[in-house]
């Protein structure tokens, strides 16, 4: 495994992450604690969550999963943002990022993780209700009280994290320290602004969907339906793929899989390996529901590229 450090801060996460959004909270508990000990034993320290997740279940899963280990041996994140949970009488306080609904989530995310804090406390969308400085100010708080250590964004703007930086530069509030956006070889928005963004101001990149949820694993092929049995062919799970499962993007994903024969690794490795070319980036965020699936996307931690392998990645992406 390799680490890098999370942008300008002296916290060091390792390049492939383990995530729990679709596979770790439909896995039971011994499966979910066998693929976090894999996960840990194979060198990765960074573990990504959210209070959303599962309608609330992930982050239990995690915290019991992760209680085998010391816990100054593992950078632990989640989010706060959406509203979850089957509370008949949710009000119109139980979602954004008001300085009550971030307090009152932290303290639920803390109870659910079974930690007394968390290392990286994250805004999982922007709130055009709540007053950024406001947000900024519960962030800071937080990490005051020794309950965060640091904060940072998902999915938000260039302009909304220059502006977040700017309030806390003023005021002399800690900054954020990362952004989580999406990013893959077929959705590359962020190499546009973000990126730059991100690194000119020291936050660390944390990004999500590295496979495009599984297209990019090779698995999906053009012209045919999905096999029974995976993401794409579950109805609920599938809902976020099926836009993405184009004719040129399967064609795309089928040529790059002959790519990654040709350099001896899976193309799952060569999708991961391609984001981590990117120096921007800390880590890259992977699901997984099998021990050997974790491990397979672990291994491409030590792939390196040659110029003439981009070359040919590039024409296929038509970039």
């Amino acid at each position: 495994m390799k680490y890098r450090r999370l942008g300008q801060w002296g916290v060091q996460v390792s390049t492939i992450s383990f995530g729990s959004w679709l596979t770790v909270r439909k896995q039971g508990a011994e499966l979910a604690a066998r693929l976090h000990r894999t996960a840990y034993e194979n060198g990765v320290n960074f573990f990504d969550t959210a209070n959303v997740y599962g309608n609330g279940e992930a982050e239990a899963v995690v915290g019991a999963s992760l209680a085998a280990f010391r816990r100054d041996t593992y950078v632990l994140a989640t989010k706060v943002f959406f509203p979850y949970g089957d509370n008949p009488f949710p009000g119109v306080n139980d979602r954004g990022l008001s300085r009550k609904h971030i307090f009152e989530q932290c303290h639920r995310s803390l109870s659910e993780l079974r930690t007394d804090y968390i290392d990286l406390y994250q805004c999982h969308r922007y709130d055009q209700n709540a007053p950024l400085h406001e947000t900024c100010r519960a962030m800071n708080d937080l990490i005051n009280q020794g309950k965060v250590l640091y904060w940072g964004v998902s999915e938000w703007t260039s302009d909304q994290i220059r502006e977040a930086v700017s309030i806390c530069d003023e005021h002399n509030w800690h900054r954020p320290a990362s952004n989580q956006p999406v990013y893959n070889m077929l959705e590359r928005g962020v190499e546009k602004n973000i990126l730059e963004t991100c690194a000119s101001l020291g936050l660390g990149v944390v990004v999500f969907s590295p496979l495009a949820q599984g297209i990019l694993t090779g698995k999906y092929k053009p012209g045919q339906q999905p096999a029974s049995g995976t993401r794409a062919a579950d109805e609920k799970q599938g809902q976020w793929m099926r836009p993405r499962m184009t004719d040129e993007n399967l064609r795309k994903a089928a040529d790059l899989a002959k790519v990654a024969e040709g350099m001896g690794c899976t193309a799952s490795q060569l999708a991961l390996a391609w984001c981590l070319r990117r120096e921007e980036l800390s880590s890259c965020i992977v699901g997984a529901s099998r021990p050997e699936q974790l491990l397979e996307n672990i291994g491409a931690a030590d792939i390196e590229f040659h110029e003439a392998v981009l070359d040919r990645i590039n024409m296929i992406l038509g970039a």
